[in-house]
């Protein structure tokens, strides 16, 4: 065999190992943990109260894709300076969450550090949240959440949202759930669009393939509770005649807080309902 020829073959039979050898891991895709993990909070920015006070907004990050935490006020989830307990959420659904909860600092606040402090599976997080400039948030962004803003010129009015009181809930029990809703009817709710035909490619999406209910809708979530709350339907629901009704099923005995938003397509509003749930009866 001539030189040339086995040099060539050499090469070639290189390059073929070095393709056949597993890729770099880099480009292994990122591990998803459906539970185990941490939950990280996060600073969002602060507020300019009217009375020259301020308040700093904070969200959080269940690392975990699955996995709801309870993580109780106290050693393991706590604020600082000052009271351990500032209302934040003692409960964590997964992923992220933004534009959760607030704090109200003194108007003399100045350069200090707001810091919470969240410890889940033997890890601990801490957020700091300082008065920085570039930090200032307005009501508008966390309407928007983080969205593009059209500005306070904008015609649109936040939709207005009222929960509801109910009696003492039984834990195991379906409880109705109903919150009124106003609004100005803008923006006017969008067409849905057509699916396409089969056979036509699309773009890969982790979204889900069916639509979700345009125009103005409310979300529930639990914000605080010692076990998990399911809602009947889950996801944004249609208001309908200015309201909208579902059904919650409380695990455990205690107190919880609910959050509904109401979303018009482009503005959200919350609302904040306390529960107070007792066990069945054994009968």
């Amino acid at each position: 065999m001539r030189p040339a020829l086995l040099l060539l073959l050499c090469a070639l039979a290189d390059s073929f190992a070095v393709r056949a050898q597993p890729p770099a891991p880099t480009y292994i895709s990122q591990t998803k943990f459906n539970a185990g993990q941490d939950v990280v909070p996060v600073y969002e920015g602060w507020l300019r109260n009217s009375n020259g006070t301020f308040t700093v907004v904070f969200g959080y990050f269940n690392r975990n894709w699955k996995e709801e935490l309870v993580i109780p006020a106290g050693a393991d989830n706590k604020l600082e300076p000052g009271p351990a307990d500032r209302g934040q959420p003692t409960y964590f659904l997964p992923r992220r969450q933004s534009w959760v909860f607030r704090v109200e600092v003194p108007a003399d606040w100045g350069n200090k550090e707001l810091v919470w402090t969240l410890t889940a599976h033997g890890r601990s997080e801490k957020a700091y949240a300082t008065l920085t400039p570039e930090e200032e948030l307005t009501e508008r962004i966390i309407m928007t959440r983080g969205n593009l803003n059209p500005g306070d010129d904008d015609p649109n009015k936040p939709p207005g949202i009222r929960v509801d009181s109910i009696p003492v809930a039984t834990a195991g029990r379906p409880v109705s759930l109903t919150a009124k809703v106003v609004d100005d009817g803008l923006p006017k709710p969008r067409i849905a669009p057509q699916a396409r035909p089969a056979g036509i490619p699309t773009a890969q999406s982790n979204r889900p393939t069916a639509p979700g209910p345009r125009g103005l809708t409310v979300t529930w979530f639990e914000y605080r509770g010692p076990a998990r709350v399911i809602f009947e339907p889950v996801g944004p629901i249609p208001v309908v005649e200015g309201q909208v009704s579902t059904i919650a099923r409380f695990a455990d005995a205690g107190t919880y807080i609910l959050r509904a938003t109401a979303n018009d397509g482009a503005l959200s509003t919350t609302a904040d309902i306390v529960v107070t749930v007792v066990s069945g009866s054994s009968k």
